[in-house]
């Protein structure tokens, strides 16, 4: 199968070491395409919710993956997120086409895109951290609940139903939090005098423009790998949301695995920073 030639992918909230985690359909889209530039938009490794018992063989395939992208040209951007926020302390750090960072700011086809994580916005984790963190184990555990309930529906032959969709949408509060969130995010970027302002961490995939009386912005959000499994594509001077679940074709079933050991090495390095 001939993958797909991309300019720019974006994709978040992967939650790597969680069991709410689509490890095994990150490989196949990553195997599907051919990046010139891939950024990780934060969350990637939730190391809040880490457990040395628990990070199977398909997660650290996708850690392999993403360094063997790397080691073939492609150029990749790690953006840290609150979930893995203790690699902020490494930040700035630039080996070959990898690059470890807080924020990005990019020129594309003469326009200017600003990206970012976009915790920075939240109160609920920079005032009460704590409370974030148990709300993250909550948000796993319902997970998995809604993967035993979707079992049952789909033996009876009934459609998927998530659970954290139908919270959000029917709790005043989350609806307000994101379309605060959103709008913060496209003022500032408005303020700066970015054409495209690029977030994840809501797990609200999107592409909007905004308006206010300073002026416009795009705003996009790459959604997640927990429940929507979708990414941001530009391409030809347009930006799409990839969503996985019908975007993929099905026919692909194969998959590149990457064995190189300099690269097992650098996962076992990685894997032991987070462990300590």
């Amino acid at each position: 199968m001939k993958k797909r030639k991309v300019e720019l992918v974006v994709i978040s909230d992967l939650h790597l070491g969680t069991y709410g985690c689509h490890a095994n359909e990150i490989l196949e889209y990553l195997n599907s395409i051919k990046p010139k530039t891939l950024i990780l938009n934060g969350d990637i490794i939730d190391i809040w919710q880490f457990r040395k018992s628990y990070f199977p063989p398909a997660h650290q395939k996708v850690l392999k993956k993403i360094i063997g992208l790397s080691a073939k040209g492609t150029r990749v951007y790690y953006l840290t997120g609150n979930h893995d926020e203790l690699l902020r302390k490494f930040t700035d750090v630039h080996l070959g086409n990898f690059s470890l960072l807080n924020k990005l700011t990019l020129t594309l086809d003469g326009k200017k895109a600003w990206l970012f994580h976009g915790d920075v916005f939240d109160a609920s984790i920079t005032h009460a951290k704590w409370l974030a963190k148990l709300g993250g184990w909550g948000y796993d555990i319902m997970i998995l609940l809604n993967r035993m309930i979707n079992w049952g529906l789909q033996k009876m032959g009934k459609e998927p139903y998530s659970l954290s969709k139908k919270i959000k949408a029917s709790v005043k509060s989350a609806v307000k939090f994101i379309s605060n969130f959103e709008t913060l995010c496209a003022e500032i970027a408005i303020e700066n005098g970015y054409d495209y302002v690029v977030c994840g961490h809501i797990h609200e995939p999107k592409i909007e423009s905004i308006t206010t009386k300073k002026g416009t912005t795009l705003y996009l959000n790459s959604g997640d790998w927990i429940e929507n499994l979708t990414a941001l594509e530009y391409h030809n001077k347009r930006w799409k949301i990839y969503h996985h679940k019908t975007d993929y074709p099905s026919q692909m079933t194969w998959e590149e695995e990457v064995n190189f050991d300099y690269e097992n090495q650098l996962i076992e390095q990685f894997m032991e920073l987070i462990r300590n």
